[in-house]
């Protein structure tokens, strides 16, 4: 037997979503970024320059050291981890089944002073900017920020706000 379901949305009160919407009354949803999974080829440079370099808090390091759970992570922000999968987790047979070629870029911010301090920490490992600095639209409006990559190959964005810059047009194509 088939069974209708019917949903009905209840009026959200005005927000920032709201103000988005614009005349287009949709729905807009609303999400936070709980974590991203990068495939590390080399768990312990991984671990190194997330912990290391980009100086993100190991979670679960220890823990999976031991055998007792299959991944370790860091933190982002409170609400925010990545998971490094070890390559045992992911390498297959068929490169069709693994998911890799997915994922473009993430972006992290900060402040200025960390962003350059990342800038010489890159620099005294012999980590290369792929790009920038330049100035480039993200989620706060137009910041600038460089472009380079970790052991496994992924690349990551790395970018700071300055207020009084943060809603200029961007004079890049990003």
């Amino acid at each position: 037997m088939n069974q209708v379901i019917q949903v009905a949305f209840l009026p959200l009160p005005a927000t920032f979503y709201d103000k988005i919407a614009g005349a287009d009354r949709r729905i807009i949803m609303k999400y936070a970024m709980d974590h991203i999974v990068i495939n590390a080829v080399d768990i312990d440079a991984t671990l190194y320059f997330y912990t290391e370099i980009l100086a993100l808090p190991g979670e679960r390091v220890e823990e999976f050291r031991a055998n007792l759970v299959p991944f370790p992570s860091v933190r982002i922000t409170e609400d925010t981890i990545i998971d490094l999968f070890p390559k045992k987790m992911w390498e297959k047979t068929n490169p069709d089944d693994v998911c890799r070629p997915n994922l473009n870029h993430f972006c992290l911010s900060t402040n200025k002073s960390d962003w350059v301090l990342l800038q010489k920490k890159l620099e005294n490992n012999n980590i290369p900017v792929d790009d920038g600095p330049a100035e480039r639209w993200g989620a706060h409006g137009t910041g600038t920020s460089i472009y380079f990559r970790d052991p496994d190959g992924n690349v990551i964005e790395v970018r700071y706000y300055q207020h009084e810059k943060a809603d200029h047009p961007c004079v890049l194509t990003s």
